[in-house]
């Protein structure tokens, strides 16, 4: 089949949104490909009644996950969504299109990149760095590869032209404050060490001085007041984990200081 379109979910315990996410792409993608990371509720059972193929494979870190992820698929163009996402018929529309575009013109595009509306305790943000929200999904099998150096917020190494597409994905991203920081926790933990990755040792006045810039560019820069009261808990939020992330990466920085001088 030409221009076949493997839509692909990365899952973990995910049997609250599993199906609704498939049943979002059932309509356009030719195979659904669910890549678990060894689940122990429902989602295998539930993604295989709508139709996918599972594939089990222990998680080490998103990038390498979604590497994985392309080697299993079968289709020439490959679409990621997140189990908390939602596409439509029109942004199916939109990726057989321009991936058509592409093949036939042979423009040379291989990594398409779509917007997110995000609903995070359970209004739509639309600024406070949460809109329009481009992620890199929508790429060419064996042109496009997620760098292995980003194990969280992916970064996508293309061979050949990018562009962005016009119909947002909706993505259900936090629903609670526990959700929130667990996430957070998370993200920030790897931030911290990919700094101390780089070599990069956090100085003392970058412990007031982080979360006053995180604060100042998530309500002021990037319009977050425009949000209400969101936009401003968010942004507290935001710059409560900028100073975490300089503590752990100072921590990580005076135990590897300590084994050299051992």
């Amino acid at each position: 089949m030409k221009n076949m379109l493997s839509v692909i979910v990365l899952t973990l315990n995910e049997a609250k949104h599993i199906r609704a996410c498939l049943e979002s792409v059932q309509s356009f993608a030719d195979e659904l490909l669910v890549l678990d990371s060894a689940s122990v509720d429902e989602t295998a059972a539930l993604a295989q009644a709508v139709g996918a193929r599972i594939v089990t494979r222990l998680f080490d870190n998103y990038a390498a996950q979604r590497n994985a992820a392309l080697e299993y698929a079968r289709g020439d163009w490959i679409f990621f969504i997140d189990a908390d996402e939602r596409a439509n018929e029109r942004l199916g529309k939109e990726i057989r299109a321009r991936i058509s575009h592409s093949e036939n013109a042979m423009t040379e595009q291989v990594l398409f990149w779509v917007p997110r509306q995000n609903y995070i305790f359970g209004k739509w943000i639309r600024h406070t760095g949460w809109a329009p929200d481009y992620q890199p999904r929508v790429l060419k099998k064996g042109r496009a590869r997620f760098d292995t150096a980003r194990p969280v917020h992916e970064l996508v190494i293309a061979d050949g032209k990018q562009d962005y597409l016009e119909t947002p994905l909706v993505h259900y991203n936090y629903e609670t404050l526990a959700q929130f920081r667990r996430k957070q926790v998370r993200y920030t933990r790897f931030e911290a060490q990919m700094m101390a990755a780089e070599g990069i040792r956090p100085r003392w006045r970058s412990f007031p001085s982080a979360p006053a810039r995180e604060f100042y560019r998530r309500f002021i820069a990037l319009s977050g007041y425009r949000d209400g009261l969101h936009g401003l808990g968010l942004s507290l939020l935001m710059a409560y984990y900028a100073f975490w992330r300089q503590v752990w990466a100072a921590e990580l920085a005076r135990q590897k200081y300590s084994l050299n001088e051992n």
